[in-house]
């Protein structure tokens, strides 16, 4: 991941949009609300310069309702994969509220998904509320470590703290 974009956001990942569109699909008649992170493109392995967006983050403390959802902002992750936000509209309109348009200050790219939350039910929009394209890209997103060890480096440190026990003695 590189540490400034350059080209912003070009796409989103088939699997995190399919996430979306069932998570929105799951919270219905209520609104759906989440956060989106990108990896750069090339580490995608994609011959293009840009951000691809490859999860869908769900926000503890999420409120929501037929007709607004509410997201604490405290919760919000400040990282530099944040790329931007996601949310229903129950009614099935694709396009931005006001309120939307004020919520679409942070981040390059927002996603607006309709009912039914079928394949072609979204709209992607930038931070002025302008309709934006994003491609809908197959790429596998990178594994992420959760923790930065592994069961080698365990087991090896359980033997250097059982070598230095018996040296002990």
């Amino acid at each position: 991941m590189r540490l400034f974009r350059s080209a912003g956001v070009i796409g989103i990942a088939k699997a995190a949009l399919s996430f979306a569109l069932a998570a929105s699909r799951d919270s219905h008649p209520h609104e759906y609300m989440g956060m989106l992170r990108g990896e750069d493109a090339r580490s995608l392995g994609l011959d293009r310069e840009g951000t691809v967006v490859t999860d869908v983050l769900v926000i503890p403390g999420t409120e929501s309702n037929p007709v607004s959802a509410t997201v604490k902002t405290s919760m919000i992750p400040n990282d530099i994969q944040s790329v931007g936000s996601i949310h229903s509209h129950p009614n099935g309109v694709l396009q931005p509220s006001d309120a939307d348009r004020a919520s679409f200050q942070r981040g390059d790219a927002h996603i607006i998904v309709g009912a039914p939350y079928e394949r072609d039910d979204w709209q992607a929009f930038d931070s002025q509320g302008d309709p934006i394209d994003l491609d809908v890209l197959d790429v596998e997103p990178p594994e992420e470590a959760f923790f930065d060890f592994t069961q080698e480096d365990i087991d090896a440190e359980l033997r250097e703290e059982s070598d230095s026990r018996e040296g002990w003695q």
